[in-house]
């Protein structure tokens, strides 16, 4: 019997971002948080709400010093206060952020130096399984090289193109070095699952094109073939075709667990006047999840969710429901995330501001008070727990 993964995770959103008069500066949200004060409180909360798993990394932009250069003193004294409560990590190793000293996602030389980094912390923790090596790579490229809010500060296709190509391939290469000292690490990908509706029928074109493009981090993590508008997009601004073949020859599907992140903000209107805006829930979890698992045919992980209070209880209620009945139909879902653990500060401006705002969308409070979502979390884990443990729940009802 297989244990389904509940899990929480620690917000660790590590970004530059450019600032009015053009300097840039580290938003980094275990600071604002302060988990770098309360990190064995944080890990106590997690193991009083009965929640067995949790995604968390070390700062990579701390840890990772310089090529071949590493600080393991917080990923040494934290992890192993997670192994002595016996809660299992996720371990995210790349969020949103690179060390100063690799500049941006532009750069072709991080890929291999990431490697090399996922290999050490693989060498040093070698008790880890569950590794999340870079975190949502399609928002990442978006927000730093499409939109020119963080990091590299671009906007252009070119510039995406080549932020997603240096993360696929340093989300590629950090999976086959961890493989070579853990032949068993099982990585769950936490990318964004989204989806563009045309708001008129001038529109159903663009539509269709951003709803292949939105697949584009995972098919080339997973070296499956993208479309041939997609393809030639991607050779038209910068990829060559060597590159894109590359990630067919070394992927590594088979140890992977597709995670897919849904939040009221992931559904899109195409406008006819070339506006993208948001369009909130129309699908929801359920659709979009079946798409991205049709494609791939990897397990599913719901990797990401959460909501502003007071709707959150009712959110929680409503994405569960999505999960109860995505393994009803026989989707192979291995395990649920409420993302984070505690509310979070200045996620309203996607971090580019520093007004120290907090968004109430915590199972905790930022002075570690359990909300209201954070009880209902834990009961539906103590009443899901065992019947959602692999074809159990199919089993008992006769799907």
């Amino acid at each position: 019997m297989r244990e389904f993964m509940f899990a929480t995770g620690i917000e660790a959103s590590c970004p530059t971002v450019r600032l009015p008069d053009g300097t840039t500066e580290r938003v980094d949200e275990y600071s604002k948080t302060r988990h770098y004060q309360r990190w064995r409180d944080d890990f106590r909360l997690v193991r009083e709400l009965g929640i067995p798993y949790l995604r968390w990394g070390p700062p990579y932009h701390l840890t990772h010093v310089g090529p071949g250069g590493y600080d393991w003193t917080f990923a040494d004294e934290a992890l192993g206060a997670l192994r002595e409560l016996d809660v299992t990590p996720i371990v995210d190793l790349c969020h949103f952020g690179v060390p100063d000293w690799a500049g941006n996602f532009q750069n072709p030389d991080w890929p291999a130096y990431f490697a090399e980094y996922a290999r050490a912390f693989a060498d040093r923790f070698p008790w880890v399984r569950l590794y999340t090596p870079v975190n949502e790579i399609f928002i990442c490229a978006t927000f730093s090289a499409q939109y020119g809010w963080w990091n590299e500060g671009l906007a252009s296709d070119r510039a995406f193109v080549t932020a997603l190509k240096h993360l696929c391939q340093a989300n590629v290469l950090a999976m086959r070095a961890i493989v070579g000292v853990r032949p068993d690490a099982a990585f769950i990908q936490s990318e964004t699952s989204e989806y563009f509706h045309p708001e008129h029928p001038c529109c159903i074109e663009r539509a269709r094109f951003q709803n292949e493009k939105r697949f584009l981090a995972l098919d080339l993590t997973y070296g499956h073939p993208v479309a041939l508008a997609t393809y030639e997009y991607l050779l038209e601004h910068g990829m060559t075709d060597a590159e894109y073949r590359w990630f067919g020859a070394h992927a590594v599907a088979a140890h992977c667990i597709m995670g897919t992140d849904y939040y009221a903000t992931n559904e899109h209107h195409i406008r006819a006047d070339g506006r993208i805006s948001p369009s909130g829930e129309v699908f929801g979890y359920y659709v979009l999840a079946r798409q991205y698992q049709e494609r791939y045919r990897l397990p599913v992980m719901h990797t990401e969710t959460n909501i502003a209070e007071p709707h959150a209880v009712a959110w929680l209620e409503k994405e569960w429901a999505n999960i109860v009945r995505l393994k009803q139909d026989g989707v192979p879902v291995v395990g649920f995330t409420w993302y984070s653990l505690t509310d979070q500060v200045d996620w309203d401006t996607a971090l580019r501001e520093d007004n120290g705002t907090v968004n109430p969308l915590g199972l905790v409070d930022l002075d570690r008070n359990v909300r209201p979502v954070g009880e209902a979390y834990r009961r539906l884990i103590c009443d899901w727990r065992d019947i959602m443990s692999t074809n159990s729940l199919l089993v008992r009802y006769g799907y």
